[in-house]
């Protein structure tokens, strides 16, 4: 490899195309940059093993699920709470028994880069899916809690695939036919319930987008409905929108009657 240039290694490691065998070589190639892409390259091998060992932890509830004779394991997660305005959003998933997402985790702690990416994957790759969408009208009739309640609850009923067994992050859902299980911060400890996760938020954001288009003035693009310091100016400039959530608490002083 000596007779090859810097420039030209560091391709054919961006390209995959470096073996093991290879890298031996480059360790007795006495060039700085060389050992500099050496080291590099070790730290993204480092960063992958870790990766491997995480994801297959967080197949530890799946596993136990399919030992017992339930194969078909769904993740249910929501997103969408604790803001302001908008609606709640929660997804079901059930994912193939092979499944393997490098990087895979809780979406509040990925870039949205890779949860936009995540979520293409996860619903090319799952065996079944579906997101529901509960309005912030529906939110003030039953409050928060209870509209998360059923849009889980209709995350499930529309799966095409029922499955046997279901993993749901922290909330209980006696109504459920099937056997099921709370996992407290299951969106980390969870594959199925880390892809659930990423449906409902990025499926969230966009929405919230959306709306955004029709009354920027919230900044709904950024703060995705959460009380940041710029939505409250919004309100105290202009009022509530048709999206707000009128029977939260800091919304119901910026009704006007």
């Amino acid at each position: 490899m000596r007779e090859k240039s810097i420039a030209v290694i560091r391709q054919l490691f961006e390209n995959g195309e470096i073996t093991e065998e290879i890298v031996e070589q480059l360790k007795q190639d006495d060039r700085k940059g060389v050992q500099a892409l050496v080291r590099k390259h070790a730290k993204l091998q480092e960063k992958k093993q870790q990766q491997i060992t995480d994801f297959k932890e967080m197949c530890y509830f799946e596993n136990e699920a399919r030992n017992n004779g339930r194969e078909l394991v769904a993740g249910v997660d929501e997103a969408g709470r604790g803001p302001l305005a908008g609606p709640v959003v929660a997804a079901s998933v059930i994912l193939p028994q092979d499944f393997m997402l490098l990087g895979l985790n809780d979406s509040k702690q990925l870039s949205e880069k890779d949860r936009d990416y995540f979520y293409a994957i996860i619903k090319e790759q799952a065996i079944s899916y579906h997101i529901a969408v509960i309005s912030n009208e529906t939110i003030d009739q039953m409050n928060i809690l209870e509209a998360t309640k059923l849009a889980m609850y209709e995350a499930v009923r529309g799966l095409e695939k029922q499955p046997n067994h279901i993993l749901i992050d922290a909330v209980q859902l006696p109504e459920l036919k099937m056997s099921s299980e709370a996992i407290i911060k299951g969106d980390a400890r969870s594959v199925s319930i880390a892809a659930a996760s990423i449906l409902a938020k990025v499926t969230r954001d966009r929405l919230m987008k959306e709306i955004h288009n029709e009354f920027p003035m919230y900044d709904f693009n950024s703060n995705m409905g959460y009380g940041t310091k710029k939505h409250l100016e919004g309100l105290q400039s202009y009022g509530i929108s048709p999206y707000h959530r009128k029977s939260f608490a800091p919304i119901r002083e910026f009704i006007t009657y």
